[in-house]
């Protein structure tokens, strides 16, 4: 699984924020919920538009991020 398939960033879209393609769900929701201790069915239960690749494409996208390189996201 690619998180570039599952994410997004588009100006017009949640003002730029990397979002869960087809949703407006910003992957930070997603990682913020994580870190309050909610598992990833609690999460897809609150938002049942997300699925458990795209939860899972956060959190990659999260590590990704966290190796301090820069990532391209083409829209």
């Amino acid at each position: 699984m690619s998180w570039q398939d599952y994410i997004v960033v588009d100006p017009f879209i949640c003002h730029g924020r990397a979002c869960i393609k087809g949703t407006r769900i910003m992957v930070s929701v997603i990682l913020d919920n994580l870190a309050a201790g909610l598992s990833p069915d609690e999460i897809l239960h609150s938002y049942p538009s997300l699925s458990r690749e795209a939860v899972q494409a956060a959190m990659t996208y999260a590590a990704e991020l966290a190796r301090e390189r820069v990532v391209a996201i083409l829209a």
